[in-house]
């Protein structure tokens, strides 16, 4: 975290936040925030080109000599003349249905994933595998909003429907966490909550079918008999000893305690990027972390549970798993997991996960959020021996993405915090870290530390991986590799 003490030199650029010991990476230059953007490439509707011309015909007047071997030139021929006109026509008709029926019912309405395949939206979460790697039935149960709602999808309805507590069992909790990728030991509790004006959609488990997954075992229904739906937490998560009274311009030492998910990542004991803790199992962070050499997971480490990155107990890494459709030049879709050998000994204070968003969880523009990592105190100097946190404000897009900010590089991945004024803002060291803010009395992780032009600079905020958009890629990696 860095204040400077007197504005910096206009221009300058240190390649945005760079791991403090990242081969490959540093001084590089992920992307020129002064350079004009280009337009995407504009998509144009395929359009068929191979439907058969029929020339018009040419009448012969009546009274004029006809040609000696002309087609349909003889009265004998007139016959011959009208079936093939009726064939050609009757050809045209059946090319331009098939067109149709393949531009209209044979359209992609889902995508698969990475894949790029298609299937009907019917074929989604129906319990048939459909995609090639079953992204398809991978995300058919969600938790919705602050309350951790309880929704399922159906494919009859093609919409998410809310989960009543009608014939609800209390082994249904923990097995529905199970399959969205928790493990069973990390499952907390349900509870009951009352149906909103605002709900719309209902189901409820059927007792006639056997139980395997929730999303097949459900069926649809216009309201909740006992208007109580399922509040569903897997995870106890969110919770911290910070006061959020505490705001220091340029950040301050956290307190042990205050950011209980923090941790460092490391290579042969040296600190290299940030992480938050989402799971026992599961570290997220970003993925220009992991470029290149830094992809290999035996040579890291995570220390969790101190204030002192050289201190806290030490876990090491199984599996890295970077975004595949992570760019390396503009830092679109910056962010990647880590999965553990051996599962977090979580304890009542200093390590415990923060929660993963919830679908249809919205932030508002300068939503109060805190970033915290032990990156470099002052732009081109060293990082800090101790964990240092600062509270920033969202800044919406539109703004983020002017010409004298960033000149349209921020995407829909992205999200920007800080200060255009500058003064507050991570630096080298801080990537992959937690940009968290606090909702309904728990802490929920916003994004991860990606990049930034400098560290503190007017006009320059810290731009961050937008987790929200993600949440269905890190449950399907966390059902994969459970």
């Amino acid at each position: 975290m860095f204040k400077p003490s007197a504005p910096p030199p206009p221009y300058y650029d240190n390649g945005g936040y760079q791991a403090e010991h990242c081969n490959n990476y540093h001084n590089r230059v992920p992307y020129n925030v002064y350079e004009t953007v280009p337009p995407p490439p504009q998509y144009v509707s395929p359009v068929p080109h191979y439907i058969p011309q029929v020339s018009p015909h040419q009448s012969v007047p009546a009274n004029q000599p006809v040609k000696s071997g002309t087609w349909c030139s003889a009265s004998r021929k007139t016959i011959i003349c009208i079936a093939t006109t009726i064939c050609v026509l009757a050809a045209v008709t059946i090319i331009v249905a098939v067109l149709c029926w393949y531009f209209v019912s044979g359209r992609c309405e889902m995508t698969c994933g990475t894949s790029g395949s298609c299937v009907q939206a019917s074929q989604w979460c129906d319990g048939t595998i459909n995609c090639p790697n079953g992204d398809d039935e991978a995300y058919c149960v969600r938790l919705y909003g602050p309350n951790f709602i309880l929704q399922a999808y159906s494919p009859t309805k093609s919409s998410w429907q809310t989960v009543c507590f009608d014939d609800w069992n209390s082994i249904y909790g923990s097995m529905t966490c199970e399959a969205m990728g928790y493990k069973t030991s990390s499952y907390n509790n349900f509870e009951l909550l009352d149906v909103s004006s605002g709900m719309t959609g209902f189901s409820s488990v059927n007792t006639s079918l056997s139980f395997v997954k929730l999303y097949t075992s459900l069926r649809s229904r216009d309201y909740c008999p006992s208007r109580k739906v399922i509040s569903l937490k897997c995870i106890d998560c969110g919770k911290s000893s910070k006061n959020t009274e505490s705001r220091i311009v340029g950040g301050s030492q956290a307190q042990s305690g205050d950011w209980p998910w923090q941790v460092s990542l490391q290579i042969r004991q040296k600190h290299v990027c940030g992480g938050s803790i989402i799971t026992p199992d599961w570290i997220l962070t970003a993925a220009h972390c992991v470029e290149g050499s830094n992809a290999y997971a035996g040579q890291w480490n995570v220390n969790v549970g101190s204030i002192d990155k050289a201190s806290g107990s030490m876990y090491y890494v199984d599996r890295v798993i970077s975004h595949p459709n992570y760019d390396t030049e503009t830092k679109n879709n910056d962010i990647a997991l880590m999965k553990l050998k051996q599962s977090i000994k979580f304890n009542s204070r200093t390590v415990k996960p923060v929660c993963l968003p919830n679908a249809g969880m919205t932030w508002t523009e300068t939503q109060s959020c805190w970033i915290s990592g032990w990156g470099y105190t002052y732009q081109g100097g060293s990082s800090s021996p101790y964990l240092r946190a600062a509270n920033v404000p969202l800044i919406d897009s539109a703004t983020c993405n002017k010409q004298n900010v960033y000149n349209g590089a921020i995407t829909s991945t992205m999200l920007c915090a800080g200060f255009l004024s500058g003064g507050v803002d991570a630096c080298q060291g801080d990537s992959g870290g937690p940009l968290v803010t606090k909702t309904n009395s728990l802490w929920w992780l916003v994004g991860d530390t990606s990049w930034g032009t400098g560290c503190a600079n007017i006009n320059k905020p810290g731009v961050y991986g937008n987790v929200t958009v993600f949440l269905e890629w890190i449950y399907k990696q966390m059902q994969t590799y459970r």
